[in-house]
């Protein structure tokens, strides 16, 4: 099987599982009814996941697919400080629109448990290349501060958005995680705009 077509069925797999878990809840949610709406096969389930709760970790390929489509699709002429705060909008509506608060929730305690491997945390994901690419463009240009280096301003970019996450939860949704994001991430970002 080529690494394409993995990736395809993986794919098919975690957003099969997502819906789902958003529709109709994560424990209301079978294996069998992921494999059906993914139209794939019990083994190849069981080939990338050892389980459902496996499928807790991916919300991270989730979160890299919705950078792939807005990678190219800045306005033209949008500076990079903007091009991170749009990258932000567009996610977090994604979040409150498609990923359920409870997963979302579990997703990030397993996070702070695990021993194994911290999804939100590799910087191999598209997010934190793409982040990259944005600062060190900005840079480049002038228009963000070389005190710090690329990959410090990604870091402080990566902890403003978990932050706001993990308070969103905390707070069970009670207010618009996206619209909230829009007035804070400016301040919390200030610092690097020049």
């Amino acid at each position: 099987m080529s690494k394409k077509s993995e990736r395809n069925t993986k794919g098919k797999i975690i957003n099969a599982a997502w819906n789902l878990f958003y529709e109709q809840g994560y424990d209301n949610t079978t294996v069998e009814e992921i494999i059906d709406a993914s139209q794939t096969s019990k083994g190849s389930f069981y080939h990338y996941f050892e389980g459902k709760d496996a499928l807790l970790g991916s919300l991270s390929y989730i979160f890299d697919e919705e950078y792939e489509k807005l990678q190219n699709s800045f306005p033209s002429g949008m500076k990079s400080f903007e091009k991170l705060l749009y990258l932000n909008t567009k996610l977090f509506s994604m979040i409150e629109d498609r990923i359920d608060i409870e997963l979302l929730t579990r997703l990030y305690s397993t996070q702070l448990v695990t021993k194994g491997e911290k999804h939100l945390l590799d910087n191999k994901r598209l997010y934190y290349k793409l982040l990259r690419q944005i600062v060190s463009e900005g840079q480049k240009n002038g228009e963000l501060t070389n005190e710090m280096t690329a990959n410090e301003i990604v870091k402080l970019y990566a902890i403003c958005e978990r932050s706001l996450i993990y308070d969103w939860c905390l707070c069970n949704g009670e207010y618009s995680l996206s619209s909230y994001a829009k007035k804070t991430m400016p301040m919390f970002l200030s610092g690097i705009r020049l």
